[in-house]
Parts: structure tokens; sequence; C-alpha cells
């Protein structure tokens, strides 16, 4: 009995061992599965679950313009979302509590409070804990939303459980969070819109971590986006169960670095006089479109650049694409006689005219290559300066002659036309210049007057500025430096020349003839300054379409600069089919000349005409008083 007793214990313990060893080998088993053959999917899962990364937006960077004045900065707002998982079977009532605050219709905002599950790659069941209800939400509304939320009373009038409580008050407080972000602001609304441009915004998730990202995407906002941007900080720490975060385990914290600001070599004060008297014009004119840019000769600097039509920079979301498109750079037409100026420095550069030789405009009609060419006037015998001056077609034309095709197409091209200006903005078009063989016998007398080419207004203002220059072309200048949030300068951009197109001495000579131009005897009086000598030259153009030229339709122009002899100042004015007048003479030189008194004055550019002396009244003899003495 003893021995079967024994047999039986140790049959017993026997199988507890196995049953032991079992159970340890296939715990091994799985800690080997676990540890090591799953060990890079299982580490991610724990880190998925327990550590989290939090992106720092970094302060977008200030624009400017020459003078400080601010033109675009960031405000920090936020952007309210929802966790449906705590709102549960309440989104109506919660949507209904918080449609007046925020801005969705109700029926989509109680969508989007509702719950929804989802099955991720894993075959995981999950709750949408996250719904992003409105961005751009200033600290007075989020406050007026956390009370609402606070106040929030339960559908059901009975006594709650000590579990409904808890839930009901996770839902009051927890329900609804924020993030940090940040809205855009201009000052200014509209003033300089082409320029500044305006940002969008992007959602990004950088290791489960949503952040919204502010973006460039016109204007100086668009090409300075990775300046004005500055770099993102981030916050790498792990979490409890609930999500808290546990500091003591805090592995990096990298704060975010502030974008520069970028400063403009606008004027503010020329801008607003740009756009005042721009606007004073489109109500005499009613153009399809204008255009405006006032820029330094010597250096490239733009201190002004309108576009008509424009659009208010907080809410360019409103704005017609037409509206958004900068003009100036972006639009192409034939330039008219303003781009006389092009043959008549070539011809003076290369020596084959002198201001003072003549030229037969045969009377106001020529016929070459069996087409006519016709000029305003019945002119006969015209000098170069003349030529300019009272813009002859035929006169330009005999001087293209003289240079003939290839000399001609590399005027043009070496003025910057075909090309790129290189200024700081996007959007801009090479424009239209057709080489040699796609020339008709008749180009060479076309050209000379802007036919057969088409330029942005860019172009043309920069051509001119390289006769005010010394017959120096320049790269249009819009970004003057870059600056850290305690104004020290990081970038200094510098005036670029980008080539001599003509010497100093033709360039002269060709300012001469443009002074002719805005006097009693040329075409542009209307342009002529008070206190300051004035060079500059008209352009009217007949619009070109499809099918051929558009019947009544124009493109006028008035491009200047002044002193004449020291230029401090150039100021191209463009309408797109102007009504009620057309010719650059009476639509497009009157602006200028309201324009450039102003900007004068604003300036303070030293006069180069001297004041007249003040008139004597004559000495009249004495005459005895009729009146009867006192």
């Amino acid at each position: 009995m003893i021995c079967m007793a024994s047999y039986q214990q140790h049959r017993r313990l026997f199988w507890l061992c196995l049953g032991l060893l079992t159970c340890f080998g296939a715990l091994a088993a799985r800690l080997v599965q676990l540890q090591v053959v799953q060990h890079e999917e299982m580490l991610g899962l724990a880190m998925d679950n327990t550590q989290r990364t939090f992106v720092r937006e970094p302060r977008r960077g200030d624009i400017r313009d020459i003078r400080g004045n601010l033109l675009a900065t960031s405000k920090e707002v936020k952007t309210v979302c929802a966790d449906p998982s705590l709102i549960g079977p309440h989104a109506d009532l919660v949507a209904r509590t918080i449609a007046p605050l925020i801005r969705m219709p109700l029926p989509e905002l109680a969508q989007k409070l509702t719950p929804r599950t989802w099955v991720d790659a894993q075959g995981k069941t999950n709750v949408d804990k996250y719904v992003v209800l409105e961005r751009k939400v200033d600290e007075e509304r989020w406050r007026d939303l956390q009370k609402a939320m606070a106040e929030l009373p339960h559908p059901e009038s009975r006594p709650l459980t000590k579990r409904e409580k808890v839930e009901w008050a996770r839902l009051r407080t927890k329900a609804l969070f924020t993030e940090p972000d940040q809205l855009r602001v201009y000052p200014n609304q509209s003033l300089a819109a082409h320029v500044i441009g305006f940002v969008g915004v992007n959602e990004v998730i950088t290791n489960g971590s949503r952040a919204i990202v502010t973006k460039g995407v016109d204007g100086v906002e668009f090409t300075m986006n990775t300046a004005l941007t500055g770099v993102q900080g981030f916050r790498q720490t792990l979490t409890d169960a609930k999500r808290r975060e546990m500091v003591a385990f805090r592995e990096q914290d990298v704060a975010a670095k502030a974008g520069l600001n970028v400063v403009l070599t606008l004027d503010a004060g020329i801008q607003h006089i740009i756009e005042t008297e721009m606007a004073e014009a489109l109500q005499k004119h009613t153009p399809e479109g204008a255009m405006v840019v006032a820029l330094r000769p010597s250096t490239g600097e733009i201190l002004g650049l309108a576009s008509y039509p424009n659009f208010d920079l907080n809410d360019p979301g409103k704005a017609t694409l037409s509206a958004r498109r900068n003009r100036i750079i972006s639009d192409v037409a034939e330039p008219g006689s303003t781009f006389k100026i092009v043959v008549v420095s070539a011809g003076l550069n290369e020596g084959l005219i002198k201001l003072t030789d003549q030229f037969d405009c045969e009377n106001g009609l020529w016929q070459w290559g069996g087409r006519s060419l016709k000029d305003d006037h019945h002119y006969g015998l015209l000098s170069v300066r003349d030529v300019i001056g009272k813009s002859s077609n035929i006169g330009s034309a005999k001087i293209a002659l003289l240079l003939r095709e290839q000399k001609v197409l590399d005027y043009i091209k070496a003025f910057g036309f075909g090309q790129r200006s290189g200024i700081s903005l996007p959007g801009e078009v090479r424009g239209i210049v057709h080489e040699l063989p796609k020339w008709s016998k008749i180009s060479i007398t076309r050209l000379p007057m802007g036919h057969e080419i088409a330029v942005t207004p860019i172009q043309m203002a920069m051509a001119m500025a390289a006769m005010a220059n010394g017959g120096l072309l320049m790269q249009p200048m819009i970004i003057d430096r870059l600056e850290d949030d305690s104004g020290k300068v990081v970038v200094k951009h510098q005036p670029r020349v980008v080539r001599r197109v003509i010497q100093e001495a033709a360039a002269r000579q060709t300012v001469e003839a443009l002074k002719s131009v805005v006097t009693t005897n040329g075409t542009g009086p209307k342009a002529a300054l008070k206190h300051h000598t004035v060079a500059g030259k008209t352009g009217t153009a007949q619009k070109a379409g499809a099918g051929g030229y558009i019947s009544g339709a124009y493109y006028s122009s008035f491009i200047g600069f002044f002193p004449a002899d020291n230029p401090q100042l150039l100021i191209a004015v463009s309408f797109d089919h102007p009504r009620n007048g057309y010719y650059g003479s009476t639509v497009a030189a009157p602006v200028f000349h309201r324009i450039a008194e102003r900007a004068a004055n604003y300036l303070a550019i030293p006069a180069d005409i001297a004041p007249e002396p003040p008139k004597v009244a004559a000495h009249l003899p004495h005459k005895k008083s009729r009146e009867p003495n006192p």
C-alpha cells in the first residue's frame, strides 16, 4: 500500500512537472516569437502607443516695406478640433450648442461630430478621435466655445450614475480641443496685393502628430517661402495609457526657429500714390486692365507695382483668377511706339545716325514690301530727334532698314525682350520674339513701331530704364534684405547689372530725343512736370486677337523718367483697352504726370527746372480818389 501511494505521488509530481515545463516552454516560445521574430513589429506598436512627437510650427516671418511699414504678419490663433469618441450619441446636441460659434452648416457639423469606426491594416477596429472643425479661430471665440461646452446640459433629467457623471464631465472638457495655429494678416488689405501675395495651409502628419503648415501661394509669400517659414521644432516624449505626457521621460525638446522677415524695396507711400491715382483713372477710362510700375533706374529697385483688377489679401478666395494675375509680369501685348527707343538707340550706338540726321517721312504714307505704312500726321523731313518726339512710324522704320534685320534682332534680345527679367515674383513670362526665319519682308518696318512682338510691362520698363541708366540693363529688384527678429540683416540683396546694351554716349543722345516727347511739339506734353525735366515715350497699339487686330481695342502706355539728366524715378503706365480715349498721350501720360508730381514731393527729389521769377506788377500812376473826404 505504501509503495502504491508513493507511486501515485510520483506520477502526480511527474505530470505536474511536465505541465509546468510545457507552460514554461510555451511561454519561452512566445517570448522568442515576440522578442526575436516579431521584435521590430512589436517595438513599433509599443512606440506608437507610448511615444509621441509634438511638432512645433515656427512663426512665419513678417513682410515689410523699405521704410519698415508692416505689409504682412502672423497672429497666433487656434485650430478647433473634436474627439467624436467622447461625444458618442450626443453629436446632435453638441452640434446645436456650438453651431453659432463654428462657421459650418449644422448638418455638416453634426456629421463631423458623429463617431466613426474603421479597420486598420492589422484588422484592428478603431474609433475616429480627431476631426478638424475650424481653423484660424481667435482666442475670444475659443473661450466662448469652452464656456458653451462647460454649460452643456445632459439630455436626460434623471440622476446620473457615477460613471455617467465622469463621462459627461469628460465630454464637456475634453471633447473639444485646440492645436496651435497662426493667421496671416495683411493690415493694408489690397495694397500691393500682386507683390505681397498670399498663403494657404497644409496638414502634415509627422510620426502620428498633426501639424498645420502655412505655405506661400503667390507673390513674395511664394518666392520667399523658405526664408519666411523658418524651421519646425518638436518635442519627443512618452505618454501613459491616458496619453498624458510623462515629463521625466521627455527625450528631445527642440524649439521652433521663427522665419526671417523680408524687407522689400517697395515703398508703401509710393504704392499708395500709384493705387489712388490708378483708381481715379479707372473710373474715367474703365479699362479691362491697368498696370503701373515705379522704379529707380540706376538700381532696378521697384518702389511701387500695381495691377488692376486688384483683390483683398485677407480674403483671396473671393477674387477671380483674373484679379489675382500680376499683369505686369504675366500679360503680353504689342507695346506700340514705346518700342521705338530700341531701333533709335541701336542706330545711335552703331554710329549709323545722329540726332540731327533727317529722314523723309513721305508725307505720312509710305509703301514698303507691297504694304502701306502710315503716320498719324503728314510729316515730311524729320530729324532723328523728331522721329522720337513726334513718334514717326516711317522714320523709325527707315532707321531699322539701316541697321538690317540681324542687328535689329540682336538689339531686341539685348534689351531683354523674349527673356524673363528675373524679378523675384512668380508667374513671369518671356514674351514673344520671333527668330529671323519667321520674319516677313515687312517685319523690319513693323517691329520698330512695336508690332509683331509681344512684351510684358516690366520688360518695357526695364528697357527704358537702360536709357536712363547710361545703357545698362538692370535686373528688377523687389527684395532688399532678410532680417531676423532682432533686426539683424542676414542677407542683403544688391543691384545686378544684366548687361551693357548701348554705350553711354548713345544712351545720352536717346535721352535728349526722349525729352522732346514731353514738349508742346511732342506727343506727350501732358506728362510734363512743373519742376522736373521729363524724358519719356508714348505708346498706342491696336490689340491683337486670334483673328487679327481687334477693332476699337487698344493698348495705351507712357513710360518716362525724371529728372531727365539725373534720373531718380521711372514710372511706366499701361492701360488695356481703355474707354473715353485710347491714345497713350491722352490716357496714360496724364496718369504719369499725377503720380510723378506726388512721388517727387514724397521722395523730395530735387528740382532741375528753375522756378519762374515772380511777376512784378507794372507801376500805375496815382489817381486821385473821387470819394468824398470823411
